[in-house]
């Protein structure tokens, strides 16, 4: 009889482990490469956050119509991604900005007040991308909403110490954010780390690139950081966060100019199901989605994976 070769990696270190809302949900705490259960022993799944908008002002309406209306009520939109089986709600503050209605930091903490409330899922938060707009809202956010660990998204090595206060006032998680660069990555933990955030309130996020976009090369960058991780690199032990959002984005998912390339929502899930399910495979701990169909099959595709089904 034929001895069958040992093929597992005898990895020296591990993910960290990151509590998140009233402390039911944990990421990371993996030691090995994801889904291969001879050299990971750990059985916990990667995280899926459905996302709602507070506006719909330049939101695609091909992915507003995947909700039944209820994306006209963005508690309504959160409750659907609970009841779609999705573990977080990530909450866009869009509306925040000036040039979109400019919500005061204390409607929107309220909203996200509720939004946690009503569904009991942890929260990731993310504003409109302009961090003098988005401080306050942060703030005004972190002090209504105490009883739930929530996500604050995002810093980068330019100005991560506004964001990073709020976030240990509050003993939430801060996200910090690199532009596909394992050094990059590295940087902005040590940073946040050396400026007092704890790690265990942290995760990182090296730029999900959308299938057509560089999704090869995001793939790359990220099965390095956590091979590098599970090798022993303390600053890259910080679970990965990766938003797939951006295959909407991509015109080839979403056109709808050319008939023969068939009906652009069934397409536009495909394309961010196939992100998502790249994102997973390189190690991503949280995947940030758009599309509801597009959540479903990726749940399917990592029970699968993990010999649930």
């Amino acid at each position: 009889m034929t001895d069958i070769p040992q093929v597992a990696d005898k990895y020296g270190g591990a993910i960290d482990e990151v509590v998140l809302g009233k402390g039911d949900y944990i990421a990371g705490g993996f030691k090995g490469m994801p889904f291969l259960s001879f050299e990971n022993p750990v059985k916990r799944r990667p995280l899926i956050a459905g996302e709602v908008y507070d506006t719909l002002e330049g939101y695609p309406e091909l992915a507003a119509s995947m909700f039944d209306g209820r994306q006209k009520d963005p508690v309504e939109w959160a409750l659907m991604w609970k009841q779609l089986g999705a573990d977080m709600v990530c909450v866009r503050l869009a509306s925040v900005d000036p040039a979109k209605g400019g919500t005061s930091p204390e409607d929107a903490a309220a909203l996200v007040k509720r939004i946690s409330d009503a569904t009991g899922l942890p929260i990731m938060v993310s504003g409109c991308g302009v961090m003098d707009v988005d401080i306050p809202v942060f703030t005004a956010v972190s002090e209504a909403v105490k009883d739930s660990r929530l996500i604050l998204s995002k810093a980068d090595e330019d100005d991560y110490k506004r964001l990073a206060s709020v976030a240990i006032s509050g003993n939430h998680i801060i996200v910090g954010f690199s532009n596909l660069d394992v050094n990059l990555s590295k940087q902005i933990n040590i940073l946040l780390t050396d400026f007092g955030v704890d790690r265990r309130n942290m995760l990182m996020d090296p730029l999900m690139a959308a299938l057509g976009m560089g999704l090869d090369y995001s793939y790359s960058v990220q099965e390095r950081i956590r091979i590098a991780a599970l090798m022993g690199d303390p600053m890259l032990q910080i679970p990965m966060l990766c938003d797939c959002t951006g295959a909407w984005d991509v015109s080839d998912a979403v056109s709808d100019e050319d008939p023969a390339l068939g009906d652009p929502k069934f397409r536009a899930t495909w394309w961010e199901a196939i992100t998502a399910m790249a994102a997973v495979i390189s190690g991503a701990d949280i995947i940030v989605m758009r599309g509801p169909g597009a959540a479903d099959m990726l749940m399917g595709y990592i029970d699968e994976m993990r010999g649930d089904e």
